[in-house]
């Protein structure tokens, strides 16, 4: 039945609430309990001042009434039970239950919201505490200064007799150590206080991914011949180190070049046409598969394909282009998960690659990959092959669906930050449990 049709079950569910018989409510509102009754179980719609008044005697609003709980609601009270399906929870009443008790439907996907919000951030602070380099680097120079510092005290705890011009050194030695432990933890703690200042990027990768993300990884301009690749470069404040520039520089010509290959409103014009088809779209431009992928990956959100994830790497597995979803992150630093069908497609070039992926998050949310490794030099005799991977994810539309008979692959972001303790590829601990 459409929504806009359960005006009556919604005054039924309300009254019922209030603990109000069916004659007080059709007293209180002019009418009679058996035309209520009608009203109650559909069977009559109903508007204009009758509905204010039965909403006025209820004590709610005329539009909870005709209009029911938000979608957006029910769809985080469904995502809430899909993260525990061990409770059981009754979605066929979820309805019934966003009606009955909205101030409790609300607490309740506010808390859902909340908690993914804390997951994502325990995520990327281990993420960033354990292969952050500057981090790293800082908590070393600390560690050795508190080992100097020691060091030099308990010889002068454990000496009796020292010459005084001895003794004057390791007083200035522990004097300038102290002095430097000062600084390194002053300058650590401003360090991670401005981790998430867009202001304080520490390094080439963060100013990229945060220009990328400022232009939501579309560029419009370039596309149009508006500007050149330098000139976007050279425009661009946020962009402040030599290997940030380079960087950027690189992946435009390749943006650009692909741009040429799929040009934007043709591509918009098969989208249409054709939709969500990475393959078709391809052939029908007879460009290499990576490119269709990466075009796909950086449409704007007006293309209305949803969210799109991108990541790029080199034949050594390193990250070349990260382009997250909230619900698939992928690692800031060190090595991603193993298991990833971009890896895979390293190991058979130009053979497209699908698979559906499962993360290994409580909610076990399931993802579509499509992945492609193809030559991007060596095309001439006595040059170097170079072998780049590209995978373009996004998430399923049908999570308890297996496509051409495959089970969902189980992945993660990185060993560090994953929760699975049976997994064959694991390289190191995690620092995570279940229970977190």
């Amino acid at each position: 039945m459409p929504r806009d049709t359960l005006t009556g079950t919604r005054i039924r569910e309300r009254r019922t609430a209030i603990r109000m018989k069916q004659a007080e409510l059709a007293q209180a509102a002019g009418i009679s309990a058996s035309y209520l009754n009608l009203i109650e179980h559909n069977r009559r719609r109903i508007g204009g001042k009758l509905l204010l008044a039965i909403a006025r005697v209820l004590e709610v609003e005329p539009s909870t009434l005709v209009e029911g709980v938000e979608t957006a609601l029910l769809s985080a009270l469904r995502e809430a039970a899909a993260a525990r399906p061990d409770l059981k929870a009754e979605l066929e009443r979820i309805d019934e239950f966003a009606g009955r008790f909205p101030g409790w439907a609300a607490l309740l996907a506010d808390s859902r919201k909340r908690i993914d919000a804390l997951e994502r951030t325990v995520e990327t602070l281990t993420d960033r505490l354990t292969h952050d380099p500057h981090l790293a680097a800082s908590l070393h120079d600390m560690l050795s200064t508190v080992t100097s510092i020691r060091s030099t005290a308990g010889i002068l705890a454990d000496t009796q007799e020292i010459e005084p011009e001895w003794q004057d050194r390791f007083h200035r030695n522990i004097n300038e150590d102290a002095r430097r432990l000062a600084e390194s933890s002053t300058a650590l703690v401003r360090y991670l206080d401005s981790a998430d200042s867009e202001a304080n990027l520490t390094s080439p990768q963060e100013e990229v991914e945060a220009f990328l993300e400022e232009n939501a990884y579309h560029f419009g301009a370039l596309e149009e011949g508006a500007v050149s690749v330098d000139e976007l470069v050279d425009g661009a404040e946020g962009l402040t180190m030599a290997a940030s520039r380079d960087f950027i520089r690189r992946y435009l010509r390749r943006y650009a070049r692909d741009a040429g290959r799929i040009p934007l409103g043709q591509m918009l014009e098969f989208v249409q046409a054709r939709g969500f088809d990475p393959a078709g779209l391809a052939r029908a431009f007879d460009a290499p598969l990576g490119s269709a992928l990466h075009r796909l990956a950086t449409l704007p959100a007006s293309a209305g394909l949803g969210p799109l994830g991108l990541v790029i790497c080199d034949a050594s597995g390193t990250l070349l282009l990260r382009k997250p979803l909230d619900e698939f992150p992928l690692p800031r630093f060190g090595a991603s998960c193993a298991l990833w069908p971009l890896f895979t497609a390293l190991t058979r070039p130009a053979q497209p690659v699908y698979r559906m992926v499962e993360q290994s998050a409580r909610e076990a949310r399931r993802f579509e990959t499509f992945s492609i490794a193809e030559l991007t030099g060596g095309m001439r005799f006595g040059d170097v092959a170079r072998i780049e991977a590209v995978m373009l994810f996004r998430p399923s539309f049908d999570a308890g669906a297996e496509v051409a008979g495959q089970t969902p692959v189980p992945v993660g972001v990185s060993c560090r930050i994953c929760v699975r303790t049976d997994c064959s590829a694991r390289r190191e601990p995690s620092v995570l449990t279940e229970g977190i």
